[in-house]
């Protein structure tokens, strides 16, 4: 995916570009509630299209329902001053199963109808003023602790959840990008799954969705010649995706229709009338924000414009991906804030990991800290500790799931090796206050 560079949503002028750009940055806390307006929105939504996900139900039909709720609680806010743009920065998305990602049909392609035991990964999101907040979340249809989730759906799943919650904890000023694609593989080797191969999380900013920094997953032959070492710094913000397949991790273009596109920036004269007239409605309505054809009015005149626009990289396109048949992909995104008292998730929900039974556990040790450690910085040095029993070991395969606003992760401090007491339950089982937004 090419990236783009210019804010279009925000103004600049030469001047006062310094200042501009650091009044856009979360140093700015009016940026950071507008951060999370749109990141309430986008949970919220969030929560209503997976309540949607039951056998017999229409993907297209969710998708269309996403989308609408976007559009419906985005222009509810900052009413009075319209100079601050807001709407999908996302459109909703249904990929099943093996697909990969970014499936939307339009009302004339094929649906697709969920079922029991589909594994459905739902990507979306909204931005207010440019400030972008953008979620994916895995479930499986019909799934409950008495019919738990097993093989190769819950191993691609845990893996991706587990290395979500790593990437999170790497993420912090003066970590690097190369770590955190290096954790990732190892996690996911450990559940004999591979991350998705060429995906990428991206650094944002104000009006931009893949920015300068970028950390790649399982990066291809290309992308490996040009991954150089970055490392991340306060007040930062970053969309993280991180999506794992049970099969070999190379996923293929599929014939399905391209729905999802983005705008690019750079300017080109069309020729045809149709095309000019599409583009002005793009420019007008999502700037350089992703969105689907379905938006559109006239479907088939936005699919006639959209072609010599793709043609001359005016603008550019999301295919659907899919891995082999009988494979899964699972997909965790959440957008993060580098923040002066750690690392702030504004979005990304938890998962019940009871529902998910696999017959591989994280046994490393360094990962296991890792994942049971807090995302917040200490606030007094000096403050005294609270006693660790041998029941707050690191047996994260039982971390607790707590959802809160999202100011903070694992509260529970690192916990070092404690010589554990034997007893008939065997290894106790960790607690940890993770908080999701």
């Amino acid at each position: 995916m090419s990236s783009s560079r210019s804010a279009s949503i925000s103004s600049s002028d030469g001047s006062t570009s310094s200042q501009t750009a650091q009044d856009e940055t979360i140093a700015n806390d009016l940026v950071v509630t507008k951060y999370k307006m749109a990141s309430e929105i986008t949970q919220r939504i969030l929560r209503e299209v997976i309540d949607r996900c039951l056998p017999g139900t229409s993907v297209r039909e969710i998708c269309i329902y996403g989308d609408k709720r976007l559009d419906e609680e985005t222009v509810r806010v900052f009413k009075k001053d319209k100079d601050v743009k807001k709407g999908i920065a996302f459109p909703t998305c249904l990929s099943v199963n093996n697909y990969v990602c970014h499936f939307s049909p339009l009302i004339s392609d094929p649906d697709m109808i969920l079922k029991d035991n589909d594994v459905v990964k739902i990507d979306l999101g909204c931005h207010i003023d440019g400030y972008v907040a953008v979620v994916a979340h895995t479930i499986i249809v019909g799934a409950t602790r008495e019919k738990k989730v097993t093989g190769r759906r819950a191993d691609c799943i845990l893996a991706a959840y587990y290395a979500a919650e790593a990437a999170l904890r790497l993420i912090k000023p003066n970590e690097n990008n190369l770590a955190v694609t290096e954790m990732i593989d190892r996690i996911a080797n450990t559940y004999h799954c591979k991350p998705v191969e060429g995906m990428i999380s991206y650094q944002m900013s104000r009006g931009i969705i893949d920015g300068e920094k970028r950390i790649y997953l399982n990066p291809n032959e290309m992308q490996r010649r040009e991954n150089e070492k970055e490392e991340f710094a306060l007040h930062e913000v970053y969309a993280v995706d991180i999506l794992v397949s049970s099969g070999d991790g190379k996923p293929r273009e599929t014939d399905i229709r391209t729905t999802v596109y983005k705008k690019k920036d750079f300017v080109y004269q069309l020729r045809m009338k149709s095309s000019r007239v599409f583009l002005s409605e793009v420019e007008k309505r999502f700037s350089l924000m992703p969105f689907t054809l379905r938006h559109f009015e006239d479907e088939k005149r936005a699919r006639m414009g959209v072609i010599e626009c793709a043609k001359h990289e005016l603008v550019e396109p999301f295919p659907v991906y899919q891995e082999k048949e009988g494979e899964f992909v699972a997909e965790f995104k959440f957008t993060l804030l580098l923040m002066p008292s750690g690392q702030m998730k504004i979005t990304g929900l938890p998962i019940d990991l009871d529902l998910y039974e696999s017959e591989y556990k994280i046994t490393d040790n360094d990962i296991k800290q890792l994942l049971t450690s807090s995302t917040q910085k200490k606030k007094n040095k000096n403050k005294k500790k609270k006693k660790v029993t041998a029941t707050q070991g690191t047996n994260i395969e039982m971390m607790d799931a707590v959802e809160d606003d999202g100011d903070e992760d694992f509260e529970d401090e690192p916990v070092k090796p404690t010589k554990k007491t034997s007893n008939s339950n065997g290894n106790k089982k960790v607690k940890s206050n993770k908080t999701k937004s």
